[in-house]
């Protein structure tokens, strides 16, 4: 009997210091939301810390991982209009040495060479070449929108350019952003074993997509994405395939004498973890998973004396 993916849940949590975790793609300020004070990330912006991750590794060790999502251009000729995805199949054909098949295996095996790729694997992709129409829906997905744990007042941050704003002045441009002083950030995310089966989905690419969103944040490098740190990530998974859980999201709270305005760092506040000790009790459970490299989170967590909660390591198999 072939092995089925397990059905889990994801909650990760990375923290950020005077940056901008997820900027508005329009105006380039925080998303946020006015009414909770609370910031959000979204799941396009942590696909990409995965994707980028793969990508980076790929220039480490050549070819490690097929990547179906980025801006591929080696096969493009010169002044077509043709899509994105059409022109990454051209390259997947390239490196595999596939010649197109008739067009009543296109589909086929249009599938079979985005299949390759681990992006597709866990996220899902689509094809649009003429006769090979392909959508893979991806098993592994994340809420929409991901609010901070704490409320943050955010703060105007003014910087100047050393270029000028035009070339006939000398001066700089001084621009003005808002930039969030402390957030501890929850993302939620999901694994359906019934669309792992079509994707190809393994239990490998889920340990690689766990080491690809800790080490993403821990060394992203730009202006903005600086100062962040992977702090915890759990995986809570289910008995059966059906089975399910309310308000997992909602699972991990935390504690602190000051304002959540106030919240500065992990100093100002503890985790609390009691919930999670009750959900793991659960009969839809089989395990609680989870990693960390902070020794205090780690004790707290083993303290909670649930058999069913495990340390796992994600960067060993």
């Amino acid at each position: 009997m072939e092995n089925q993916q397990e059905k889990s849940e994801i909650l990760f949590w990375y923290d950020s210091t005077y940056s901008i975790p997820n900027g508005d793609p329009f105006t380039g300020e925080q998303r946020y939301d006015d009414e909770t004070k609370r910031i959000l990330v979204s799941d396009v912006r942590i696909k990409r810390f995965i994707r980028d991750y793969f990508i980076q590794q790929n220039e480490i060790e050549k070819d490690k991982y097929d990547v179906y999502v980025f801006n591929d251009k080696s096969q493009i000729a010169e002044g077509s209009k043709e899509s994105g995805s059409s022109a990454r199949m051209k390259s997947l054909r390239v490196k595999y040495n596939c010649e197109k098949p008739d067009k009543k295996r296109l589909e086929e095996e249009a599938l079979s060479l985005m299949k390759h790729c681990i992006d597709v694997r866990l996220f899902g992709g689509i094809s649009t070449e003429k006769d090979a129409a392909v959508n893979i829906t991806g098993p592994v997905q994340f809420a929409l929108l991901n609010p901070s744990m704490n409320k943050i007042d955010l703060r105007i941050h003014q910087n100047t350019s050393v270029f000028s704003s035009s070339a006939d002045k000398s001066g700089g441009a001084i621009g003005t952003t808002t930039v969030v002083p402390y957030a501890l950030n929850q993302i939620h995310g999901w694994i359906n074993p019934y669309s792992a089966k079509n994707s190809g989905l393994t239990d490998d690419d889920v340990q690689e997509m766990f080491k690809a969103l800790w080490n993403s944040i821990n060394n992203a490098n730009t202006r903005s994405k600086s100062n962040q740190n992977s702090v915890l990530l759990l995986q809570i998974v289910y008995r059966t395939p059906n089975d399910k859980l309310y308000g997992v999201d909602k699972l991990v709270t935390i504690t602190s004498e000051k304002e959540e305005e106030q919240i500065r760092g992990m100093v100002d506040f503890q985790f609390d973890f009691n919930k999670l000790k009750t959900v793991a009790d659960s009969e839809k459970v089989n395990e609680v998973r989870f990693y960390t490299e902070i020794e205090a989170i780690k004790n707290a967590l083993l303290a909670l004396g649930n058999e069913k909660i495990k340390s796992i390591d994600i960067f060993t198999k």
